[in-house]
């Protein structure tokens, strides 16, 4: 981290450890780069992992749309460090490759399925146009569910919260690891 370096054991206080522990246990099984910018703000840390636990993990969107949506956040804010953990978990949740090439690149991938098409749509559209036009909602609706549409809201809000922290603090990729988003 460019900016920020992780917290050692002996720097973080009691709550610090704790909100560590919590998540290092939980289904993540470590703490990313995001939680340990958090870290730092202890309550932010806690309510945020909590949040992302159940975005990552526990909506009614399927891995392969969910991932599509983290995917079109991160190349939305060309968030390097995000696109390059949530690429190889998109192909391993079966989002095909070309269509992850043609996010990365800004171009229009061709979908398969209806309920591929439509989250990308919205997300698009929410990204870049800060709302979705009413028939854009109601196909969303008809197709993915209205509790599929509150959770994709959620998980597209929450991974712009993951992007513009891994942003605004430099995280930077892997050792050996190629950037692969342009500006």
């Amino acid at each position: 981290m460019a900016r920020l370096k992780p917290l050692a054991s002996d720097d973080m206080n009691e709550a610090q450890q704790q909100i560590y522990s919590e998540i290092a246990g939980g289904k993540r099984g470590t703490v990313p780069a995001p939680l340990q910018i958090w870290l730092r703000s202890p309550e932010l840390a806690n309510l945020a992992q909590k949040l992302g636990e159940f975005l990552r993990y526990s909506t009614s969107l399927p891995p392969y749309l969910s991932e599509l949506a983290i995917l079109v956040t991160a190349r939305f804010w060309t968030s390097q460090y995000e696109w390059y953990v949530h690429k190889n978990m998109a192909l391993k949740a079966g989002l095909e490759p070309e269509i992850i090439e043609a996010i990365a690149t800004r171009q229009t991938p061709e979908f398969k399925s209806s309920e591929a098409q439509v989250l990308y749509d919205f997300s698009r559209s929410l990204h870049q146009n800060h709302q979705v036009p009413d028939d854009l909602y109601s196909q969303a609706v008809a197709v993915l569910g209205e509790l599929a549409v509150v959770e994709l809201v959620g998980l597209l809000g929450y991974y712009t919260l993951i992007s513009m922290t891994l942003n605004a603090f430099e995280v930077e990729l892997p050792a050996g690891a190629e950037i692969e988003l342009l500006p």
